[in-house]
């Protein structure tokens, strides 16, 4: 193993690559009842799309003004993700609004103080990540909220019959439950360096950064992503409370 990798690759990655895989699809399918073609094509869409982006960032290292196109295309690649999978049959390119409300107010302000640089890898890598945790968070927040809402359909009836507003009582109910979706990223901030050595971290210190630099920044984007997904959250419940998500356009 040389210091460009931490694991031994060739062959054998290979092939567990595949295994993995494949042990996965079969507990997906066994277990829990689901497709195993999602596992499957999930992961053959990711060595695709993995194989495509390196080439593409390749060639955009140089450009920073390319760099956020390419940006744009993620976030609307999350957009269409996460809508659908919050609103299937209804309005899924609202998830535009979360996904914004979580990504560009610490975008701008990383921007504004001159610690994200005009350079290509940097704003792929940093926006990046910001939006892949944003989109995670109204996926989650959205179903929880929506699942909670139809669970509870009386209660808010209930309420507005004692006199609340509509978007109020739903509130009473989903306020609650969309914060369950920022827990994982919560988690992951408390137990940086004790559970997890996160990749950014590794990834800097592999490349010749000090320990103390290396942390710095590996703090800036998990403390980011707490912004980032708790705005995120916000907003998803927001639009759910209003019925945003299924009132006809």
């Amino acid at each position: 193993m040389d210091n460009t990798t931490l694991l031994v690759l060739g062959t054998p990655a290979w092939v567990l690559l595949a295994v993995f895989l494949v042990l996965a699809a079969v507990m997906w399918r066994t277990a829990l009842d689901r497709s195993p073609w999602q596992m499957l094509v999930a992961g053959l869409r990711a060595f695709v799309q993995l194989s495509a982006v390196a080439v593409v960032i390749a060639l955009l290292s140089n450009s920073g003004a390319w760099a956020f196109t390419f940006v744009a295309v993620m976030f609307l690649v999350a957009v269409w993700t996460c809508g659908h999978r919050v609103a299937p049959r209804g309005r899924w390119w609202l998830a535009a609004v979360p996904l914004a409300a979580g990504v560009v107010p610490p975008a701008v302000l990383l921007f504004a103080v001159g610690v994200l640089p005009f350079q290509a890898l940097a704003i792929i890598a940093i926006l990046g990540q910001q939006i892949g945790g944003a989109m995670s968070t109204v996926t989650l927040s959205g179903r929880r909220v929506r699942d909670e809402l139809e669970l509870r359909k009386g209660e808010v009836e209930a309420a507005v019959a004692l006199g609340m507003e509509w978007r109020e009582a739903r509130m009473l109910v989903g306020q609650p439950v969309a914060g369950e979706a920022v827990l994982p990223s919560i988690d992951q901030t408390r137990t940086a360096g004790l559970v997890t050595l996160p990749g950014a971290f590794v990834g800097m210190i592999l490349g010749g950064a000090t320990p103390l630099d290396a942390g710095l920044i590996q703090l800036l984007v998990l403390i980011s992503l707490l912004l980032v997904n708790s705005s995120a959250a916000t907003a998803t419940l927001w639009l759910c409370c209003r019925g945003a998500w299924t009132r006809s356009a």
